[in-house]
């Protein structure tokens, strides 16, 4: 499996997520939107979906002015519509120079009672729009989306996909409502890359059972060309799939896969986000310093004199140069000899520090930070401290015996 794309829908998905109403800034701004852009494109990143223009006015100028942006700019780009199988989607996208369609339709049973109109009406409606675009616009990208696909019956995909195979470049196949697991992943990729084999196919995992991102790996690893991803994982609900933990883990299962991308540029992507929406990288995103954090005195001893220890995975080539050891009550001797003796420049032995670590696990209240608290408890004790030349006051050891 060598060809291997993302499709970035961070400015179509990622709007949805509850996220930007729970910080009361409800969508992206064109200024967010630029920088993010501009970001992505710097990753690697060459296929982005955006609302239909018919959403709002909003939307299309922002399309408009991305689309100039990423020309002044000279950033290599294509532009998909996410749109409804409905003329007005169609010439409204066609109109403001998308350079394909991603249409969708539901066509699980539980999708029937979404439309006023029978599915029966509306796939025939799909297969006349679909193949009079692709007589029409010979080269233009056209991606059908089976709604809800991971419910819906693979006899009824069939019965869709197989009408439209001759008119599209690609087959969506979405896990909507996040209900999908590795196994059928990979069971329902194999079987329809063996049934379609002239199309790209596109997965897009919901995170409703915390499985987006081994789903998204199941399909690439099961013939998957393409996958839906936002910065953050962001999206309706729970969310989709993590476009940094994505290429983390599949440059762990195949570095050619992702050989293309500048991969030191992920943290900086994630904490670009987290300055827009006024909040810390998440805890759970696998390229963050919170992913080289260390809290457990056991851990921090081992950070202090082998890192590997407990730090399987380089970061740094996803651009997380830097690691931390929180000090607080969970500590041991060993941090809080090297934060008195290397940080605070106290003249004091091993044997002390056990002694300061112990009066400090005791009589910690968290009521003041921990380094401030062990600081006070320190004062009173009337250590010297080391005169350290103030070009030297950022050097570090961290083998301390």
């Amino acid at each position: 499996m060598t060809r291997f794309d993302i499709v970035d829908t961070t400015f179509r998905e990622g709007q949805q997520s509850p996220l930007l109403f729970d910080v009361y800034k409800y969508y992206f701004s064109l200024e967010d939107k630029k920088r993010l852009f501009n970001a992505l494109a710097r990753l690697g990143v060459r296929r982005f979906e955006f609302f239909s223009p018919i959403v709002s006015k909003r939307e299309k100028e922002h399309f408009l002015a991305l689309k100039d942006f990423a020309k002044k700019k000279n950033l290599k780009a294509k532009f998909f519509a996410h749109i409804r199988v409905h003329e007005l989607d169609v010439i409204s996208a066609l109109e403001v120079g998308f350079d394909g369609l991603h249409f969708y339709l539901n066509l699980s049973k539980h999708g029937e009672k979404s439309y006023s109109k029978e599915q029966k009406e509306l796939i025939e409606k799909a297969v006349k729009i679909i193949s009079s675009l692709r007589k029409k616009y010979p080269k233009l990208y056209l991606r059908f989306s089976g709604e809800d696909a991971f419910r819906t019956p693979l006899k009824r995909l069939f019965y869709v996909y197989d009408k439209l195979y001759p008119y599209v470049n690609a087959f969506g196949l979405p896990d909507t409502v996040g209900i999908a697991i590795p196994e059928k992943v990979k069971r329902r990729i194999k079987v329809l890359k063996k049934r379609y084999p002239k199309v790209l196919l596109e997965v897009h995992f919901h995170n409703d059972r915390g499985f987006s991102l081994v789903n998204a790996l199941s399909a690439v690893k099961a013939g998957a060309e393409l996958v839906d991803t936002t910065v953050w994982g962001l999206g309706e609900r729970s969310g989709i799939t993590s476009i940094t933990g994505l290429l983390l883990n599949l440059y762990l299962e195949d570095k050619k896969l992702v050989e293309r991308f500048n991969l030191e540029l992920c943290y900086p992507l994630n904490v670009l986000m987290g300055t827009i929406l006024g909040l810390q990288v998440p805890f759970n995103e696998a390229v963050s310093l919170t992913n080289r954090t260390h809290i457990a005195g056991v851990h921090q001893k081992a950070i202090l004199r082998y890192r590997k220890i407990y730090e399987a995975i380089d970061l740094g080539k996803f651009g997380v140069n830097k690691n931390q050891l929180l000090l607080g009550p969970l500590s041991g001797v060993h941090l809080v000899y090297y934060f008195l003796k290397e940080i605070k420049g106290y003249k004091i032995s091993f044997s002390q520090a056990r002694e300061i670590t112990r009066e400090f696990k005791n009589s910690f209240d968290g009521i003041l930070p921990p380094e401030e608290f062990l600081v006070k408890l320190v004062e009173r004790k009337n250590f010297a401290k080391h005169k350290i030349p103030e070009k030297y006051s950022s050097f570090r050891i961290e083998v301390l015996e």
